[in-house]
């Protein structure tokens, strides 16, 4: 095949690649009831429809034929605050890293907030009025509202009666304990007025922890033995994080048979975005479940299922999925949100009094960032893997094997520049010359391979006219040239193969980087590397392919003029003659790339156009160099200085003249 043609699909497809690349990353998105003294509950094995009924505010209508009555005590509505939203001290380690707001209703997170004293500025990223981050919030729908960490569910497994604790107010505890909050709720028989089941749940918070935790005890008060299991709704209400990429997703690691954590993971993109509500398991071929997630972009609250004494694994977890909130039933309309949900297995109660007639459940949950550095540094979060919930941009050609320990290696060199250089922008701009310099040598040889390719086309063109009808012969007399001066199609695209798993590393890790987020590179103009540069800012307009926009962002249009002079400087431009169909892709190509990625990135993360801006210039100067060097060997070589093989490495040196004899 013609090396041109090659050389053209290659990038092609690599301008193709980066386009998959960039629409993943999202450049074409735009961005208590009356309080009730009790609530009864009616069923039989054969009638469970007040299972149904009981979701509504109002008591439900009792009917003849149930012969079995239970009654739920409803508490009055309150709010419980643990944590705290501002430092109690000067040190932001030792604080509270969040501030928690408990709802009696279904003992549940009513809404989650990162402090101000947290020390890591995880603000909301308002440009006009920046204020503390929400993490966790009411997930609002047309049956009610789904909290974090709320008791769904309540099942008498023999009986079949299920009551849905999370309809209810539960009863406040008095606590001594400052960071800590217990609730209570009590189930009774309503026909013979006996307290049937106790539900205890208690939640604890830790100054300068990331993790909280949250105890479930059930506790058998009748005086026969009960078979009983729950459902719990796990953390979800998470806002969309992303720029312009809606990354949310349901996720959840296990431990396989050879002690390594792998994870699966649901997109939100995935889920069906015409139904209000759907819920999809979680699960994979084999493994020991450690924990489920519901993520963004850059946080993770994860919910960990904590072994009990003698146990070392929660076998008592039976099912976990994600599930997915769309209130309005139409697509891309904001509204969206997605969680997590775990089943509970069935446990038989001793009747009350005996050693089995009480069963606690313990759970620990993470509310933080999704920080590669901080997971090592715990090990609770390095045991439990809690890097998975870590994205990375998706990659076809490359497996994550290679992208994701390349990936974090550059996290890590990245977060050992600023200890140096605080700056996140001048870091980026660093790191790219350094990966350059060090892949310098393969790209010279590409480079070198095809400039003398072109240089080769007309004599290529010229085999193949003289052997247009021998392929054999054509492929013969090809590789034959090839040899002779020292060029290889290969070697012309394959340290660009080499060098794309490095430059994709590069480029996923600079977009998931949590330490990007809110960090400033200019105080008069990039000022948050997670978001557009935004030079200034004016009333919002929407465009075609831009959508709404409200700022001018600069650094773009400064991508695309470096792109332009990478172009210029390509040595394939010397062979644009030879072949008036190679000019013109040539032609294309020049105006394409510098037009087209400025238009997909305009709205790109800051950080993210920083290094590709900061890339193809470190590239326009680096093929200035290369250039120069090919045309001081070309100009040695027409001199007789050296012989145009592959033999010679490219270093000048006299010829020696060949003696007429040999001894």
């Amino acid at each position: 095949m013609n090396f041109k043609i090659v050389l053209t699909l290659i990038v092609v497809s690599f301008v193709v690649f980066c386009g998959f690349l960039i629409a993943e990353s999202g450049s074409f998105e735009t961005g208590c009831g009356r309080e009730q003294p009790c609530v009864l509950l009616q069923s039989t094995i054969a009638d469970q429809s007040a299972a149904v009924e009981a979701v509504s505010e109002e008591p439900p209508q009792l009917k003849d034929d149930q012969t079995i009555v239970y009654g739920v005590n409803h508490g009055p509505a309150k709010k419980v605050v643990l944590g705290a939203a501002e430092p109690q001290n000067e040190d932001p380690e030792t604080g509270f890293k969040f501030q928690l707001e408990l709802s009696t209703k279904g003992a549940a997170i009513a809404k989650a907030t990162f402090s101000n004293g947290d020390g890591k500025g995880f603000d909301d990223r308002d440009h006009e009025n920046p204020q503390p981050l929400v993490i966790l919030r009411p997930i609002q729908y047309a049956g009610g509202e789904i909290l974090s960490m709320a008791n769904t569910d309540f099942i008498f497994v023999e009986h079949g009666a299920q009551i849905p604790l999370d309809k209810l107010h539960w009863n406040v505890i008095e606590e001594d304990d400052p960071h800590a909050a217990m609730f209570e709720a009590v189930i009774k028989d309503e026909a013979t007025g006996e307290a049937v089941i106790k539900l205890t749940k208690t939640y604890r918070v830790s100054p300068g922890s990331y993790l909280l935790d949250c105890d479930v005890t059930v506790e058998n008060l009748s005086y026969s033995e009960q078979k009983v299991r729950f459902d719990l709704a796990g953390p979800g209400g998470m806002a969309r994080e992303g720029v312009r990429a809606d990354m949310r997703k349901a996720v959840a690691g296990f431990r396989d048979s050879k002690d390594q954590i792998t994870s699966t993971r649901i997109d939100i993109k995935k889920f069906d975005g015409n139904m209000v509500f759907e819920e999809r398991p979680l699960i994979i071929n084999s493994g020991t479940f450690l924990w489920v997630a519901a993520t963004n972009k850059y946080f993770a609250s994860i919910l960990v299922p904590m072994p009990g004494e003698g146990e070392n694994r929660c076998d008592w977890v039976s099912g976990k999925s994600g599930r997915f909130i769309n209130p309005d039933g139409r697509k891309n309309t904001g509204d969206e949100n997605i969680g997590v949900n775990l089943k509970i297995d069935s446990t038989a109660l001793a009747p009350a009094g005996k050693a089995d007639s009480k069963r606690s459940y313990k759970f620990r949950l993470y509310l933080g960032p999704k920080d590669k550095s901080l997971f090592d540094k715990n090990e609770l979060y390095k045991g439990l893997g809690f890097f998975h919930t870590i994205d990375f941009l998706p990659c076809f050609c490359c497996p994550t094997a290679i992208i994701h320990p390349l990936a974090f290696g550059i996290l890590a060199t990245m977060e050992w520049l600023h200890d140096f250089i605080p700056n996140y922008g001048v870091v980026i701009i660093i790191l790219v010359f350094l990966i350059r310099l060090v892949i310098h040598p393969l790209t010279k040889k590409s480079q070198v391979s095809m400039s003398k390719m072109t240089k080769l086309a007309p004599k290529a063109e010229e085999i193949k006219k003289k052997y247009a009808n021998n392929k054999a012969e054509i492929n013969k007399q090809m590789m034959a040239l090839y040899k002779e001066q020292g060029a290889s199609p290969v070697m012309g695209f394959l340290p660009m193969l080499v060098q794309m798993p490095i430059w994709i590393s590069l480029y996923s890790a600079i977009y998931a980087s949590i330490a990007l987020r809110g960090a400033a590179f200019l105080p008069f103009w990039i000022t948050d590397l997670s978001a557009p540069d935004a030079l200034f800012r004016f009333s919002a307009v929407t465009l075609p392919l831009f959508g709404k926009l409200d700022s001018f962002n600069l650094l773009p249009i400064l991508m695309g003029v470096a792109f332009y002079l990478q172009q210029k400087l390509m040595p394939s431009q010397a062979a644009a003659s030879a072949n008036p169909q190679v000019a013109q892709q040539q032609k294309m190509m020049m105006f394409m790339m510098p037009v087209m990625f400025p238009l997909l990135l305009y709205k790109a993360p800051s950080g993210l156009n920083l290094y590709i801006m900061a890339s193809t210039f470190a590239g326009v100067i680096e093929q200035h160099f290369i250039k120069k060097h090919i045309r001081e060997k070309e100009q040695a070589e027409s001199q007789g200085l050296i012989e145009a093989t592959s033999k010679t490495g490219g270093k000048v040196k006299k010829k020696k003249p060949k003696p007429f004899y040999k001894f």
